[in-house]
C-alpha cells in the first residue's frame, strides 16, 4: 500500500468509526462545553448595543461615531476569521479554539477599562480578532464529530448557544447597565479566558482531522477515546464497522474553495453570509439605539425592545434547529430569507413608523434571518473537505464580518434619511439572497460530509 492510499484509508477508517456512534452523554458533554465558549462569543460580540445607550450621552456620539464603534469590533473579526481558520488548518482544531477564546476573553475585561471613545474602539477591535476565530473553528469541530443521520439537528442544538448568549445579553443588560454600569458587560464577558485553560484537557482533537493530516496514530488514540466515552453513556457495544466512503489522499489547494466542483458554493454561501449578517447587525445592534435616540424611549425600555427581538430570534432559532433534517438546507435558508425580505418591506412602506411597529417587524424579520444565522454554522462546514474545511468556514465567515462591517456604518449613514430607506435596504439584500439561495445552492442534507465534499 503506497503512502498516499494508507493516508486515504486512515480517513476512510476514522469516518467508518464515526458514522457508526450512536448520539450520547460525551457527545452532549462536547456540545456543552464548546457550546460555553461560544455563548460568551455571542454574548461579547452583541455587548456594545447594550452600553451604547449609555455611551451616546456621555461621550457625545454621533451617528458615524456609532456605526465606526460597531464596525471596529467586526475589523478585528474579519482578521480573526481568517487568522484562526489558518492556525485551524495547519495546527489542529484545538490550538485555534483555546487561541481565539483566550484573546477575546482577555480583550473583554481590558474593555471594561477603556476611557474615551477611542480607546473602545481599538479595544474592541483587537477583541474582535478572537470573536471572529472561536465560532467557524468551533462550527467546524462540532460539524467533524457529528455522523450524517441528524447532523442538522445536532450541530444546531449545538449552535443553538450563540442565540441564546444573544437573549442572555440583553436580558442581563437589562438590569446590570442601569444598576452596575456599563463595564460590567466586559467584566462578564471575559470569564471565558477561564476555560481556556482547561480546553486541551477536556476535549480531543479532532480525528478527522488528525488523520487527513497523516498522524494516524493519535487518530486512533482520539476516536478510540470517544468509543470507550460512547459505550459507558449507552451500556451497549458498538456496531461493526462498516465501509462508508472511499476517500483520495489530496493536500489542500485553492481549488478546494475554487475549482470546479466548490466554485459554485463558494460564491453562494458567501451571499447567504454577507446577506445574513449585513441585515441582522445592522439592524439589532442598532436597535436599542434607535429606540432611545429616535423614539426618546426611557434606557431600560429600550432595551427590553431589544430584549424581545433577541427572543424572537432565539424561538426561530430553535424551530429551525428541530426541523432542519427534514426540511432541508437550501429551502429554509430560501423560505427564510423571503420571508425576512416581506417583513422588512412591510415595514418600509411605513412613512412615520411608531416604535412599537418597528419592534413588530423588525422582530418578525429576525425570527426568520436568525436561522440563517446559525445554520450557515452547520450548513458551511458540510460544503468544504475536512483538508479545507476550516479555511473554507473561516473564509465564509470573513464575508460575515464585511457585512457586520458595513451594515452598522450604512445605517449610522442612512438614519438622518429617515427609518424606511433603511428597512428597504435591508429588504433588499434579504430579497436578492433568497433568490440566489433558491437558484444556486446545493442540498446536503442526510449526506456523510466526505460525500458531500470529497
Amino acid at each position: 500500500m503506497t503512502g498516499g492510499s494508507a493516508a486515504a484509508g486512515a480517513v476512510d477508517n476514522v469516518v467508518a468509526r464515526i458514522e457508526r456512534l450512536p448520539t450520547s452523554w460525551w457527545h452532549v458533554k462536547t456540545r456543552i462545553i464548546v457550546g460555553v465558549a461560544t455563548f460568551f462569543d455571542a454574548f461579547d460580540a452583541i455587548a456594545i448595543a447594550t452600553v451604547l445607550p449609555v455611551l451616546v450621552p456621555m461621550w457625545k456620539l454621533t451617528g458615524p461615531d456609532i456605526g465606526f464603534m460597531i464596525s471596529a469590533g467586526y475589523v478585528g473579526q474579519l482578521i480573526g476569521a481568517l487568522l484562526f481558520g489558518w492556525i485551524g488548518e495547519r495546527y489542529g482544531r484545538m490550538p485555534a479554539m483555546i487561541g481565539s477564546i483566550a484573546v477575546f476573553g482577555v480583550m473583554s475585561l481590558v474593555c471594561a477599562f477603556a476611557w474615551d471613545y477611542n480607546s473602545l474602539l481599538w479595544f474592541r477591535a483587537l477583541q474582535g480578532i478572537g470573536l471572529g476565530g472561536e465560532v467557524p473553528v468551533a462550527a467546524t469541530y462540532i460539524s467533524e464529530l457529528t455522523r450524517a443521520k441528524n447532523r442538522g439537528r445536532f450541530v444546531l442544538l449545538y449552535e443553538l448557544v450563540f442565540p441564546i448568549g444573544l437573549v442572555a445579553v440583553s436580558f442581563i443588560s437589562v438590569w446590570v447597565v442601569p444598576h452596575l454600569g456599563w463595564q460590567w458587560m466586559f467584566y462578564i464577558g471575559a470569564l471565558p479566558a477561564i476555560l481556556a485553560l482547561f480546553l486541551r484537557a477536556l476535549l480531543p482533537e479532532s480525528p478527522r482531522w488528525l488523520a487527513v493530516h497523516g498522524h494516524s496514530a493519535k487518530a486512533d488514540a482520539a476516536l478510540s477515546l470517544i468509543e470507550r466515552e460512547t459505550e459507558k453513556s449507552t451500556g451497549q457495544p458498538l456496531p461493526p464497522v462498516l465501509p462508508v466512503v472511499s476517500t483520495v489522499d489530496q493536500r489542500a489547494s485553492l481549488a478546494d474553495l475554487f475549482g470546479p466542483r466548490y466554485l459554485r458554493r463558494t460564491l453562494v454561501v458567501w451571499v447567504i453570509w454577507f446577506a445574513a449578517y449585513f441585515i441582522n447587525y445592522g439592524l439589532v445592534i442598532w436597535l436599542p439605539t434607535i429606540f432611545r435616540t429616535v423614539f426618546k424611549l426611557p434606557l431600560d425600555v429600550s432595551l427590553r425592545y431589544g430584549l424581545i427581538t433577541q427572543a424572537a430570534g432565539f424561538v426561530g432559532t430553535l424551530i429551525c434547529a428541530l426541523t432542519i433534517d427534514y426540511v432541508g438546507r437550501k429551502p429554509y435558508f430560501a423560505a427564510s430569507f423571503a420571508l425576512a425580505a416581506v417583513s422588512l418591506g412591510l415595514l418600509a412602506m411605513q412613512s412615520t413608523p411608531a416604535a412599537e411597529q418597528v419592534l413588530m417587524y423588525v422582530a418578525a424579520a429576525y425570527f426568520f434571518i436568525s436561522t440563517i444565522n446559525i445554520g450557515a454554522y452547520l450548513y458551511t462546514p458540510e460544503l468544504y473537505p475536512t483538508r479545507a474545511r476550516a479555511l473554507g468556514v473561516g473564509t465564509a465567515t470573513a464575508w460575515l464580518r464585511f457585512a457586520s462591517m458595513i451594515g452598522p456604518t450604512a445605517v449610522g449613514y442612512m438614519i438622518a434619511g429617515g427609518l424606511p430607506s433603511v428597512f428597504w435596504m435591508f429588504a433588499s439584500a434579504a430579497l436578492f439572497a433568497a433568490i440566489v439561495t433558491a437558484a444556486f445552492a446545493i442540498e446536503t442534507k442526510g449526506r456523510v460530509l466526505e460525500e458531500v465534499s470529497p
